[in-house]
């Protein structure tokens, strides 16, 4: 039998980057304090896991102002929608199989 967990992607194991993921891929887009406070974390915490997702291409980020204050915003790229759809794929086949 083929370990379901080898089809989970390592990046989505994360349980804030999931939540980050599933926020971005249900919506166009979002900014940085919106997500803040929306995922109710810290800041340094945010902006780790949206690097990781960044460097792993999950996510475009865009830099602007807003009445003169800088806004950032994240989106979920095609391959990051393709490899959260693939995890959840992942993580249906190992609650079917260990049902069985």
């Amino acid at each position: 039998m083929k370990n379901p967990f080898e089809n989970l992607d390592k990046v989505l194991e994360h349980r804030m980057r999931l939540q980050i993921m599933s926020v971005l891929v249900a919506n166009d887009s979002y900014d940085f304090n919106t997500l803040k406070e929306l995922l109710n974390v810290t800041d340094g915490n945010l902006a780790t896991n949206m690097k990781t997702l960044e460097r792993e291409k999950y996510i475009f980020v865009s830099k602007s102002f807003i009445d003169n204050k800088p806004n950032t915003r994240y989106k979920a790229t095609d391959s990051g929608r393709a490899s959260f759809k693939k995890h959840l794929d992942g993580m249906e086949e190992v609650i079917r199989q260990q049902k069985n």
